[in-house]
C-alpha cells in the first residue's frame, strides 16, 4: 500500500481544489521559510537528496504530507508512504524487511513516511526502530501531537523534529490566490473575483490552515455555480461567504493573537486571584470555541507554576477537570472548567518550586554532573560493596525522630538551598516540617544524649 497513489486517478478536475493545487516541488511551496528557504537544513537536504530520519510536526493544513510528497518526487531512495490509521504491525514489518533486503542486495535505502505517526502504539513504532538504527529505513513521521509524548524515546532520539508553524494571513491569501490564477489546477481558465473583505474572510476561517482555506473557497464557487451551467464570471463577497461556509469560525481566531490574548489574561487573572475576571475571560474562550483540552492544560500547568505547594490540591482539581471534561463532553463539560478555573482563582499562591527548579538547573550547568555521594550509592553487587558504594548509610526509619544524620548532597554543595517555601497556604507547615527535619539531622549529627528523640513534630 502506497499512501501517495490513492486518489491520484481520475480527471484532474474531479479531485479536491486542495489536492489539486498541492505543491510539487519547493518553487510551488507556500510558508514554513524558516525550514524550506534556500540554505536551511530541510531544504539542503531534500534539493541536495541528503535524507535522515524527521519528524513534521505542526497543526493541520500546514505543509507536513506536502513535503512528503515533494521529498518522494526529489528523491532517489525507494520511498513508501503509509497512514498510521490503515496501516499495522504486519504491514509496516513486511516493508521494514522489503527495505532491508534491498538496501543489503542493492544499497539502496528506503524512504518511510508514516503520516499521523502519533497513532502508532509501541509495538508499531517499534516494529521498524531496528531499521532506523541500521540505516534500511529513513523514517519521515508526520504528527499534530507533541512527538515528546506520542513517539518512543528510542526512536525520537533517532530523528530531528521539524516543527510547523501555522501559515500567515499573507500565506493564506497567496494560496487563495494561485487557485485563482492556475489555469490548470485552479480556477485560472473562469473569470472569479473574490472582493478584498472576501479574502479576509478566507484568512479568518482557515485558521492558519491552507488546506481549509482551499476548501471554503472551492465550497463557495460551487455554490455560486449553477448545475449544469458556468457562468463567465463570478464576484465572491463576504456576505456570501458567510451565507455558504457560516459566520461561527469568523467569530474567533483560536491561532492569531485574540487567542493569545484571551489566554494570557486568563492565566494573569488566576495569578492576580480575581475569579470574577477568570471567569469572564474563560467564558469568552468557551463561547469562541477554544478547545476545551487546552483550556485544561493551562489550568493544569497554572496549578504547578503559579499555586505548587500552597495548595497541592489545586493540581488534583486541575487534572479532574480535564478527565470530568473527558468524559462528560460539551456542553456539560465546561462547568468543570469553570469549576476549576474558581478554585484556582481563589487557591494561595507561590511561585517557590518553579523558582526551585531553576536554581537546581542553574546549579547543574555550573557544576556539572557531580558523582553521586557514596554513601547513598546502590550496591547490588560484592564489587560494588567492595568499592565503598553504600558504606556508612544509616537507614531513617532506625534513627531518633526517624531522621538519619547523613548528609545526601555532592560534597560541593553542601548547605545549599534551592527550595524556599513561600509563608501562604500548605507551604507555611512545609517549611515547618523541613525545619524540623533539618534540626533532628543536626542533633543527631552532635551525637547521643542532644535530647532529640522525644521531641515532637511539628
Amino acid at each position: 500500500m502506497n499512501l501517495f497513489q490513492s486518489g491520484s486517478d481520475g480527471p484532474s478536475q474531479a479531485r479536491p481544489l486542495a489536492e489539486r493545487m498541492r505543491p510539487r516541488d519547493l518553487s510551488e511551496f507556500v510558508g514554513q521559510q524558516h525550514l524550506v528557504a534556500k540554505g536551511k537544513p530541510l531544504h539542503r537536504a531534500i534539493v541536495d537528496d541528503r535524507l535522515f530520519s524527521m519528524i513534521f510536526w505542526g497543526p493541520p493544513g500546514s505543509g507536513k504530507t506536502t513535503l512528503a510528497r515533494i521529498i518522494a518526487t526529489a528523491t532517489k531512495s525507494n520511498f513508501v508512504g503509509l497512514s498510521a490509521v490503515l496501516a499495522g504491525v504486519k504491514e509496516v514489518r513486511a516493508i521494514s524487511d522489503e527495505a532491508l533486503r534491498r538496501f543489503q542486495s542493492e544499497g539502496r535505502r528506503t524512504v518511510l513516511f508514516v503520516d499521523e505517526i502519533h497513532r502508532f502504539n509501541k509495538a508499531q513504532q517499534d516494529a521498524f526502530l531496528h531499521h532506523v538504527e541500521e540505516g534500511s529505513v529513513i523514517l519521515i513521521g508526520a504528527t499534530t501531537e507533541n512527538p515528546s509524548f506520542e513517539v518512543i524515546a528510542a526512536l525520537l532520539s533517532r530523528c530531528q523534529v521539524f516543527t510547523l508553524k501555522l501559515l500567515d494571513p499573507t500565506e493564506i491569501e497567496e494560496i487563495i490566490r494561485r487557485a485563482l490564477r492556475d489555469p490548470e489546477k485552479g480556477y485560472g481558465h473562469r473569470s472569479i473575483e473574490v472582493e478584498p473583505e472576501a479574502v479576509a474572510s478566507f484568512v479568518r476561517i482557515s485558521d492558519g490552515d491552507g488546506r481549509m482555506a482551499l476548501n471554503a473557497l472551492e465550497q463557495v464557487v460551487d455554490a455560486l455555480t449553477p448545475q449544469g451551467a458556468m457562468p463567465d464570471s463570478l464576484v465572491v463577497t463576504r456576505a456570501k461567504l458567510e451565507d455558504v461556509v457560516g459566520k461561527k469560525s469568523l467569530r474567533y481566531d483560536k491561532a492569531g493573537e485574540e487567542h493569545y490574548n484571551l489566554i494570557s489574561a486568563f492565566h494573569k487573572c488566576l495569578r492576580g486571584s480575581d475569579a470574577q475576571a477568570a471567569l469572564y475571560w474563560l467564558g469568552r474562550m468557551l463561547d469562541s470555541g477554544e478547545d476545551r483540552l487546552y483550556i485544561a492544560r493551562r489550568m493544569i500547568r497554572f496549578a504547578c507554576e503559579d499555586v505548587g505547594n500552597a495548595d497541592p490540591q489545586a493540581l488534583v482539581v486541575a487534572n479532574a477537570a480535564r478527565d470530568a471534561f473527558h468524559f462528560l463532553g460539551v456542553p456539560e463539560g465546561d462547568l468543570a472548567l469553570v469549576q476549576a478555573a474558581v478554585y484556582l482563582a481563589s487557591a494561595p499562591k507561590s511561585n517557590a518550586l518553579y523558582r526551585a527548579l531553576d536554581a537546581v538547573r542553574e546549579e547543574i550547568g555550573r557544576s556539572g554532573a557531580l558523582p553521586v555521594p557514596h554513601v547513598i550509592r546502590n550496591a547490588p553487587t560484592r564489587l560494588m560493596k567492595s568499592l565503598g558504594y553504600g558504606r556508612g548509610y544509616r537507614y531513617d526509619h532506625d534513627q531518633p525522630g526517624g531522621v538519619a544524620a547523613q548528609s545526601y548532597l555532592p560534597e560541593d554543595l553542601l548547605g545549599r538551598t534551592f527550595y524556599t517555601p513561600s509563608p501562604y497556604g500548605f507551604e507555611k507547615e512545609i517549611a515547618k516540617r523541613m525545619k524540623w527535619f533539618e534540626s533532628v539531622r543536626r542533633r543527631n549529627m552532635s551525637g547521643p544524649g542532644s535530647g532529640t528523640a522525644g521531641e515532637e513534630e511539628p
